[in-house]
C-alpha cells in the first residue's frame, strides 16, 4: 500500500504528529471503532525486515505507517529491533492528558544481542495505561480494553544523514553540505557577471 492508494486530496500528503497517530488512529482501532479513512493497514511487522515495507504498509514520504499486535519478540530474518531508552509520553496539546506512549528502537543486522547497527529507526506508539483503562467498568469493556493494549501504531523510517534531529522528528537539521550550499547562495551577490 503506497501513496497511489491514499485518496486524499491533491497537495495533500499523509504528515501525522505523535497526538494525530495515538487519538485519531491507535485509539478507535484498539476500540474497534471505524477510522475514516482507513489507509493504515494492519502487518505482523516482526518477519519483515525495514526495507520490505514499501508497498506492504502506508507510505508517507519516506516513512512507513501500519498497525501491529503488540509482542515483545522483535526479531526479523535478518536483525532484529533494539529499543533506546526510555519510552516518551504522548500528550494532548489542549489539555496535556496524557494519552500513549511513543518507543525508539533502531534495527540491528544479525541475531540479538550483537549486531550491526543500521540506520533504519522506529517509533513504536502504544495507548497508555491511564488512557485504555480510564472507561472499563463492565467485562465487556474490559475485554476490549486488553484487546487495545495488544495493538500499537509503527512509524518506520531510514535516517540517513545519521544526526539526532530525525530520530526526535521535531527540529530539521541541516547536514553539512547543506549549509555550504546555503552559504553559497550569499555568495552570488558579490559576483559580477560579464554583460
Amino acid at each position: 500500500m503506497g501513496d497511489n492508494n491514499v485518496n486524499l486530496p491533491p497537495g495533500f500528503r499523509f504528515y501525522p504528529t505523535d497526538e494525530e497517530l495515538v487519538v485519531h488512529f491507535l485509539q478507535r482501532k484498539a476500540a474497534r471503532l471505524p477510522c475514516h479513512p482507513d489507509i493504515i493497514p494492519d502487518l505482523n511487522l516482526y518477519p519483515y525486515d525495514p526495507w520490505d515495507l514499501d508497498g506492504k504498509a502506508l507510505s508517507g514520504g519516506s516513512q512507513w505507517y501500519y498497525f501491529s499486535r503488540r509482542t515483545s519478540t522483535r526479531m526479523s530474518a535478518n536483525g532484529f529491533w533494539q529499543p533506546l531508552g526510555i519510552d516518551e509520553p504522548i500528550v494532548t496539546s489542549n489539555s496535556d492528558r496524557k494519552v500513549g506512549m511513543k518507543k525508539y528502537l533502531v534495527f540491528y543486522l544479525g541475531e540479538a544481542p550483537m549486531g550491526i547497527k543500521t540506520n533504519w529507526i522506529m517509533h513504536e506508539y502504544r495507548l497508555s495505561d491511564t488512557a485504555s483503562s480510564s472507561s472499563s467498568r463492565s467485562s465487556k469493556k474490559k475485554t476490549a480494553t486488553k484487546d487495545a493494549s495488544k495493538w500499537v501504531l509503527c512509524r518506520v523510517f531510514e535516517d540517513n544523514d545519521g544526526s539526532q534531529g530525525s530520530l526526535c522528528d521535531n527540529d530539521q537539521e541541516l547536514s553539512c553540505l547543506d549549509e555550504v550550499f546555503l552559504s553559497l547562495d550569499d555568495d552570488f551577490d558579490e559576483i559580477n557577471y560579464p554583460n
